[in-house]
């Protein structure tokens, strides 16, 4: 009995899997080989970590491989900096292609020799046409196209006029090779599609050897012949190419019959995936970078302080489905939560501090205060911090006049300072505008380590540095970068969140943060999840914040 698609995902098996599984069986592939095949022309984002996953993942479960392939056909948009980003991502995230590295420039002279393969059998030819005529002849989706006044060109000419396309005879844009198919076609695809095209531009890897390109389409499916790729697998973007993949395959004296397989492409709530739109973010300074930690980049994720097994565990969680839906980006962050929870070792941190003088705590002394690194985790052990006269707490954690139900530190109240003492509100001090600049309490020593002999209780626990005790940070709060939960991309700055960052320059840290070696996230209690960004130096610590502690798609989850 065929499993449901959600029975299917709770097994860790979908349509593709499915798919795997029965060509063995059936003995159409010995072994399973895969590829993810990233265009070099930006940073990889959160929906590329699907489709890697999804590779990569099915290659390991079916003891075959999965190849790294870099489609880099438009030299025009293609850097290094990409290539190397987008190695780098990949291991992160936990795969790796062993010896199978390998690009479609691998493939440059097997590619052209196949497009005069074409042109020997009448089923290519060189069309003059200016780019508007193209389009203007093409069609549309109601009407047929119309066939160039090129297209029946002798061989002999369409083969001399590709070669001295090749030799760098002719300006840009001044001629291509195109398929011969259909120009009336249901398929616009199939309408005598682009296969080479003039571009006098340096490649990442060739230089200046080539002087004409192939298309994306034309060189996709015959790398993954190349390659021997027995399963295919696009997003549904690509369905309607798939007829033009398996023309090619078909028309060509290729090595293997690579299937094409199309999934879903993620979409996320208040994020925007468009390599156009994030480029744009980028070059248009609305963010510092492709690595800025609201970017739905890997390289912003991780600088972010998102850890790879949570974006695995969330793509898990996701299933792989054959319709296109949206994601709340709660359920990402979810996800991060439940691996930061696991993992993250807790420290305290007071990020808009007030200063907290224990009127009768001695000036001269200072104590060390054992603290747990983590309260579900004994075996990561514990940390001395330290603890004097003088303290900050957060600011959010006092009223001068409260509200019924606040039942933090208010003048005359008692509260538990976490690990510590006891503190009673005594004197709240003021600057000459009436803001609260200065709270003078009391503590009770008896109750040190957070606990009253005589029984009493207290209904609030706050956290807390002290001021010898702690080093000033900047810390970065993050919010969506964008106000929509559906932001349009055809218009992205006019959905752009103006508090997407805010900036506290003058937060206090527990001392320990400055000499930590951890490269990951850790919570900050009461907090979040925040990690130290790269532009921290040993005087200035700088951390962001990866996700905050309350989590609203557990709430949601639950209630379904």
């Amino acid at each position: 009995m065929a499993l449901t698609e959600t029975a299917a995902l709770e097994a860790g098996r979908d349509f593709i899997r499915d798919i795997v599984a029965a060509d063995l069986a059936a003995g159409r592939h010995r072994s399973v080989v895969t590829r993810f095949p990233p265009e070099p022309n930006g940073y990889l984002h959160i929906g590329h970590a699907k489709s890697i996953c999804l590779n990569f993942g099915i290659a390991e479960e079916f003891g075959g491989r999965c190849h790294l392939r870099f489609d880099d056909t438009n030299p025009t948009k293609e850097e290094q900096e990409y290539i190397d980003a987008i190695e780098r991502d990949v291991r992160w995230l936990g795969f790796d292609w062993g010896g199978h590295l390998y690009h479609a420039s691998d493939y440059f002279e097997q590619l052209y020799q196949w497009a005069e393969y074409l042109i020997r059998e009448g089923k290519a030819y060189v069309d003059d046409q200016s780019p508007h005529d193209m389009r203007a002849t093409r069609g549309t989706l109601t009407e047929p196209g119309t066939d160039s006044p090129y297209r029946e060109r002798s061989v002999d000419e369409n083969l001399d006029l590709f070669r001295r396309m090749r030799a760098g005879e002719f300006p840009n844009g001044a001629r291509v090779l195109r398929a011969k198919i259909d120009m009336a076609s249901g398929n616009i695809n199939l309408r005598d599609p682009t296969l080479y095209r003039i571009l006098h531009a340096k490649h990442p890897r060739t230089g200046t050897t080539w002087s004409i390109y192939p298309s994306y389409d034309f060189a996709h499916g015959q790398s993954d012949a190349i390659e021997q790729i027995t399963h295919s697998i696009c997003t549904l973007e690509f369905e309607d190419h798939r007829p033009l993949y398996d023309w090619f395959i078909a028309n060509l004296p290729v090595p293997s019959q690579p299937h094409q397989y199309e999934f879903a492409r993620l979409n996320l709530t208040y994020t925007v995936l468009s390599k156009r739109v994030l480029t744009g973010l980028v070059r248009e300074g609305h963010v510092s970078g492709w690595d800025d930690p609201r970017m739905p980049t890997l390289a912003g994720l991780r600088r972010r302080g998102v850890p790879a097994a949570a974006i695995r565990e969330f793509v898990k969680r996701i299933g792989v489905a054959k319709a296109n839906s949206v994601v709340d980006f709660a359920m990402f962050e979810h996800a991060v939560r439940e691996v930061l929870n696991r993992t993250s070792p807790r420290r305290m941190a007071v990020l808009r501090p007030l200063r907290v003088i224990i009127e009768n705590y001695p000036e001269d002394k200072t104590e060390t205060l054992e603290a747990a690194n983590h309260p579900d985790d004994p075996g990561a052990g514990t940390r001395q911090v330290r603890f004097g006269r003088e303290i900050f707490i957060e600011r959010d954690d006092f009223m001068e006049n409260p509200p019924k139900k606040f039942f933090r530190l208010a003048p005359g109240r008692e509260v538990r300072l976490r690990y510590a003492y006891f503190i009673t509100c005594r004197e709240v001090v003021k600057d000459e505008s009436g803001d609260v600049v200065e709270l003078r309490c009391t503590y009770d020593p008896a109750t040190r380590g957070g606990n009253a002999p005589d029984g009493r209780k207290v209904q609030a626990t706050i956290h807390w540095v002290s001021a010898s005790g702690s080093v000033p940070a900047e810390v970065r709060l993050y919010n969506h970068l964008f106000t929509r939960p559906e932001p349009n991309a055809a218009d992205f700055a006019a959905d752009l969140n103006p508090q997407s960052m805010e900036v506290l320059t003058d937060s206090r840290l527990e001392a320990a943060l400055a000499s930590d070696n951890i490269d990951a996230a850790v919570q900050f209690e009461r907090q979040g999840y925040f990690y130290r960004d790269p532009d921290s130096t040993p005087g200035r610590l700088v951390f962001n914040r990866t996700v905050g502690l309350r989590d609203t798609w557990a709430k949601v989850a639950n209630v379904a």
